[in-house]
């Protein structure tokens, strides 16, 4: 199992620096940073070993990028978090699907349905946050997933050190994990304490080692997901245990990288709490103990 300690990312070189570009504002626009081009330009300044601890990799021809954003009342950051990941430059479908929320967030995601690389989705009522990534996994067309939040606790720049070994073939499914990374503010003691508890136990009766098991940050190669989709069950937080469970039954390969995480604390509107807790532990026994 990979060490996310032993590979802590290193940040590239500033994308607008280094890729020539003929937009005004700095908003990226072909994707040239990983492009055949820049990429060997790279290897030749910086070394292949250098370029390899950046993430600087050049993606194969055709590829694309889901990302599934679940989204429950974040009116005020959901267009900011499509415009952080349209900054990455990766090819990608952005779904957004709103779970039922009554603070004006669909209103703001339908200023976006009408991009050729977003689609929105709508709950009529709130079902959780597995029924809203389950409503997006079945939409995806992407060759890669991934689950994106909507409140900017994650960056989407991270997305390349998750693609790195998923494009090599060293790994079938990546994981990104808050801790090891040196640009990150966690939660407070008691949730890491909790999140610790939750991952160590779930990694025992899954049968494999993780740092992060609730991690939102889980990529996935569509073709795996796709067989285990139609047993998928999970409405709330416990999606997440179930998407390891089952994913790990299929014997793939699964890797951690070390991601930037800035905390949001309730006030700020961060919405899983104790009971989602318990629902964990519950769903370890359920896919872990019981290989349901």
């Amino acid at each position: 199992m990979h060490d996310p300690a032993d590979e802590s990312p290193i940040d590239p070189p500033n994308r607008l620096d280094v890729v020539a570009s003929d937009d005004t504002d700095g908003e990226p626009n072909d994707g040239s940073f990983w492009g055949t081009e820049y990429v060997r330009r790279m290897h030749a300044e910086l070394g292949r070993d250098a370029c390899r601890k950046l993430a600087i990799f050049e993606l194969p021809e055709g590829f694309l990028l889901s990302v599934v954003v679940p989204v429950f009342n974040e009116s005020g950051t959901v267009t900011s978090v499509v415009d952080r990941l349209r900054a990455t430059g990766l090819p990608m479908q952005i779904i957004l699907i709103d779970d039922g929320s009554k603070d004006g967030t669909l209103e703001a995601m339908s200023t976006l349905e009408h991009d050729p690389d977003v689609l929105v989705i709508a709950h009529e009522s709130n079902r959780g946050k597995g029924a809203a990534i389950r409503s997006g996994f079945e939409q995806a067309t992407g060759d890669i997933v991934v689950i994106q939040d909507a409140d900017r606790e994650y960056d989407p720049s991270d997305f390349r050190y998750l693609l790195q070994p998923l494009i090599a073939g060293e790994a079938d499914v990546a994981y990104g994990t808050r801790y090891g990374h040196y640009d990150r503010q966690l939660s407070p003691w008691w949730h890491q304490t909790v999140n610790g508890l939750i991952t160590l136990l779930a990694s025992i009766a899954i049968g494999i080692r993780l740092s992060d098991v609730e991690t939102c940050y889980k990529m996935v190669p569509r073709k795996h997901l796709q067989k285990i989709m139609p047993d998928l069950q999970e409405c709330r937080f416990g999606i997440e245990i179930e998407l390891t469970a089952r994913l790990a039954r299929l014997g793939l390969r699964f890797t951690e990288r070390p991601i930037r995480y800035q905390h949001r604390w309730y006030d700020e509107g961060k919405k899983i709490g104790w009971r989602d807790g318990v629902g964990a532990l519950w769903c370890i026994v359920k896919y872990g103990l019981f290989r349901r």
